[in-house]
């Protein structure tokens, strides 16, 4: 899916661009200009911005990506805790789960596939839902057609009450800007919201929705009065209203995140903008929210050592937050650093309670949220580790953190983008890659599950020959 979105940040319009551009008239409703027809790709990654100017103290480049390494020798069933439980196949089963974790109800895990289906998008399909059991059937409840259902579904789902609901990143009734959804646990889908791009806001690019009170609350990347993004709400027959929409920069701008949080406030991240900028564009903020639509910036990272451009969403536990930035963090085996997890209070006190290493020690690049067993976190990075595929680490909250797992690229799975799903002390999550030979060499994804029981290091599987980055 090519895609284009403007940013106006610190009085600075921007083209953030990921996969290109497309598309030459405004929408009626004003703003971006409606979006090509869907294309499979892989999951949309913001392009990081540059150095900081001099208003800020951040020295980060790029996030970074790491290099395979030595090549394992075991296999993923001789792998102690790992299981493989599905490998994606590109046709109608779906491809790339990317950025969308998982979500449970009744002992069944339900996902989104960014990719595949088989139907719409150029004949290669639109994303899917599906579910899977925790022995590995899955199985399509919903494959997308772009117009009028949605396209690219990039996010984990809800359950509330039962039902589920989602988010498309494109695709839609107006322009393709994406939609929220309804699906049943057997497959019927319902378009709840389709964006227009206006000032209700576009692309909700990995954001997933927070339910509270009976009413679902969630972000679009894009869109809103100065195109900078949006927080909105919606009841579950459709009504939308935004809550806030983006401004300056200042307040944070391009929030890819959804948000935490109950009782009447909720906790966000932004991609981009905050009081600090790392070029033309801010370092990123978290940032907390009222449903009366009263936003205030709690911290606003400066790009160095504290991280910078966070991209997923913060977990709650005991009072305290808890996130990942993909990058900053000060490690030299990266340009820019190699992403840190932190810690903040709801009265702004951040703290960097981890930054990685990258290379072979420990990860780097962590895009996913963080999920809590037994007062431990969990977490993924999408690249480093022993063979740069990316890791499953734990990391304490005073933390220590620990590699669990070193994806290999092979038929275990490669470059997990998304957080992890704890279900009755098993960690399950997605890999965006891997898992065999489909999708041009570099296959198109997997689902597993892992026990942290032991906290040794887990060997990897062996890695396929020839995969592709």
């Amino acid at each position: 899916m090519q895609r284009c979105q403007v940013i106006a940040v610190f009085g600075v319009v921007m083209l953030v661009v990921a996969g290109g551009c497309g598309g030459s008239s405004n929408s009626s409703t004003g703003g971006l200009p409606p979006h090509p027809s869907p294309t499979p790709t892989s999951r949309p990654t913001a392009s990081p911005t540059p150095q900081a100017s001099p208003t800020a103290t951040p020295t980060a480049t790029p996030t970074p990506v790491a290099t395979p390494t030595a090549k394992p020798t075991s296999t993923p069933s001789a792998t102690p805790g790992y299981a493989l439980l599905y490998s994606f196949q590109s046709g109608t089963d779906g491809a790339n789960p990317a950025s969308a974790g998982l979500a449970a109800d009744g002992g069944t895990l339900f996902g989104t596939t960014r990719n595949g289906g088989g139907v719409g998008c150029g004949g290669d399909g639109c994303g899917t839902v599906y579910s899977i059991s925790t022995s590995g059937a899955e199985r399509v409840l919903h494959r997308f057609l772009g117009d009028p259902d949605g396209a690219e579904p990039d996010a984990t789902l809800t359950d509330a009450g039962g039902t589920l609901y989602g988010t498309t990143s494109a695709g839609g009734v107006t322009n393709g800007y994406g939609t929220v959804f309804s699906i049943t646990t057997v497959g019927q889908e319902s378009v709840l919201h389709s964006f227009a791009s206006g000032t209700d806001g576009a692309d909700p690019i990995g954001a997933g929705l927070l339910y509270d009170g009976g009413t679902l609350y969630g972000v679009t990347s894009a869109g809103g009065s100065n195109s900078n993004g949006t927080v909105f709400s919606l009841t579950t027959a459709g009504a939308e209203a935004v809550l806030y929409a983006f401004g300056n920069g200042n307040d944070g701008a391009t929030p890819v995140a959804g948000l935490a949080g109950s009782g009447g406030t909720y906790l966000g991240t932004t991609q981009y903008g905050g009081a600090n900028r790392c070029g033309l564009t801010g370092c990123g903020a978290v940032y907390a929210v009222t449903p009366l639509g009263t936003e205030n910036v709690l911290y606003s990272f400066r790009g160095g050592s504290d991280g910078r451009n966070p991209d997923s969403p913060l977990l709650s536990l005991n009072g305290t937050y808890y996130g990942t930035t993909p990058s900053g963090g000060g490690a030299a085996n990266c340009t820019g650093g190699c992403g840190t997890v932190f810690s903040i209070s709801s009265s702004g006190a951040e703290r960097v309670l981890y930054a990685f290493k990258g290379g072979t020690a420990d990860g780097a690049a962590p895009h996913g949220g963080l999920v809590a067993l037994d007062g431990v976190l969990y977490g993924t990075t999408g690249s480093g580790g022993r063979y740069g595929y990316g890791t499953i680490f734990s990391i304490t909250t005073s933390g220590t953190e620990t590699v669990l797992y070193d994806f290999a690229g092979g038929t275990d799975g490669a470059e997990p983008l998304a957080g992890l799903l704890g279900v009755d002390g098993t960690l399950y999550g997605t890999t965006s890659q891997g898992g065999g030979t489909a999708c041009g060499g570099n296959g198109c994804g997997t689902v597993f599950a892992l026990s942290p029981a032991s906290q040794a290091r887990f060997p990897a599987a062996r890695p396929r020959a020839g995969f592709r980055r």
